[in-house]
């Protein structure tokens, strides 16, 4: 069990951190889901790297005890997101880092509330303007369920923020595009005055 004042780790560092390829589609990631650093990669990593684990160990097992316990982890997959009902153990095993960190909470914040970058959402849960029913939550990487992904809202002063700007972009695009309408109509008479 070991000393719960040293918990164990987890996650695990890449084998070969210093491929090319693999940096930049480390880097890439990075800035798709806005995470803060490499570690919370890692994290998600090893999270996905169990849970096939698990999967591979329950292909293994004879067919009696794998009926069993094949349905507990289905179920709690099924929960968080990561497959549909009905999905077998191979769909388990074909799972991607990016479904696993597209059910983080800052990723859904994003997509749901219309937040420019992924770091705005971020923002937003650490400052605690984000909640899920009455919680307030305030950790970007919490795994939302998908009965708790309805709740999710913010706070009001947040949401007349995030209005008011669209509003005023709108307001400005459209004070732009007639700027420019009547600019190339303005533009031809003053260039015959001139020559």
């Amino acid at each position: 069990m070991g000393d719960p004042k040293y918990p164990s780790r987890v996650w695990k560092r890449p084998k070969r951190p210093l491929n090319y390829d693999f940096m930049m589609e480390d880097l890439n990631t990075l800035g798709t889901y806005g995470l803060k650093n490499k570690r919370e990669l890692w994290k998600a990593r090893t999270e996905l790297s169990r849970v096939r684990h698990q999967a591979r160990s329950l292909l293994a097992l004879r067919q009696e005890i794998r009926e069993q316990k094949e349905p507990i982890l289905m179920k709690s997959l099924t929960r968080i997101g990561l497959v549909k009902d009905g999905a077998t153990l191979d769909d388990v095993l074909n799972l991607d880092i990016n479904m696993l960190l597209s059910r983080r909470l800052q990723t859904i914040v994003q997509r749901k509330f219309a937040f420019k970058t992924p770091y705005q959402a971020r923002q937003a849960i650490v400052h605690g303007h984000v909640s899920i029913g009455d919680r307030v939550i305030t950790i970007p990487s919490y795994t939302v369920t998908v009965e708790e992904e309805s709740n999710i809202s913010l706070s009001p002063r947040i949401l007349e923020n995030l209005q008011s700007k669209t509003e005023r972009t709108a307001v400005e695009e459209t004070a732009a595009e007639t700027v420019e309408a009547t600019d190339g109509t303005s533009e031809e008479p003053e260039s015959k005055d001139e020559s």
